[in-house]
């Protein structure tokens, strides 16, 4: 079975469209996607609606977590660099995002469990148990193994840290399957993962970034100014 993960779509919905018309010629039997639907793009609510017509299963991320969870924010954020970011996510764009969704969009991402799992596949967005906490990208195998390698699975896909890459240890594989949107390493193009048995393809997809910065420059979010979109 051919499986797509779509991670990071984080409110735009102009990417998860493109992505969506790619994935017509990847021949995937199932699309998972991998949390963080919500986050840093000018249509959250459009996003759930649009996964939940499409019926992937998945996961939550961390993005979607500090919307019932907002402590974590102030947990996981305590640097001293980092107060301006726990400020305005927890005094904007929490409050913001949970008007945008409601409480019936809400209660949807709170159905969603940490981990997905076919048996040769399993999809996290982070860790096994935890939204947060995963490992980079130059990671060791060992790191990697310590991290996935109770799942007992064949290949492992996460998200989280935005940079997709693929390895392959002795027992499974592990990849990243980049982001749809707010991508980290350079390349604007949407990213997602098809995998196949233990063979992972790092997909990239063109999207219209100029009508998703427009539509994110009319909103109120106070990080427009420095969202990682070219």
């Amino acid at each position: 079975m051919r499986i797509a993960v779509v991670s990071h779509i984080h409110g735009n919905l102009t990417a998860l469209e493109a992505v969506i018309a790619d994935l017509q010629t990847t021949g995937a039997d199932l699309v998972v996607q991998g949390g963080d639907l919500v986050g840093g793009g000018s249509r959250p609510a459009e996003v759930i609606d649009r996964v939940r017509e499409l019926n992937w299963p998945g996961v939550y991320g961390n993005a979607d977590e500090m919307l019932w969870m907002p402590h974590r924010v102030t947990e996981m954020l305590q640097a001293p660099h980092l107060q301006r970011v726990r400020d305005l996510l927890l005094t904007h764009t929490i409050p913001a995002t949970l008007r945008a969704i409601g409480e019936e969009r809400l209660a949807w991402l709170r159905s969603l469990p940490i981990r997905w799992s076919t048996g040769d596949l399993t999809v996290v967005h982070a860790g096994p148990d935890d939204a947060y906490r995963s490992p980079f990208a130059n990671a060791s195998d060992d790191e990697l193994e310590r991290a996935y390698g109770s799942l007992a699975s064949r290949s492992v896909v996460y998200g989280h840290i935005h940079q997709p890459y693929v390895r392959r240890l002795s027992r499974f594989t592990v990849a990243n399957s980049g982001s749809v949107s707010l991508s980290y390493d350079g390349d604007p193009r949407a990213a997602y993962a098809v995998v196949d048995g233990d063979e992972v393809e790092i997909r990239r997809v063109q999207y219209d970034i100029e009508e998703e910065i427009a539509r994110l420059s009319e909103s109120d979010d106070p990080f427009k100014e420095s969202n990682p979109l070219p």
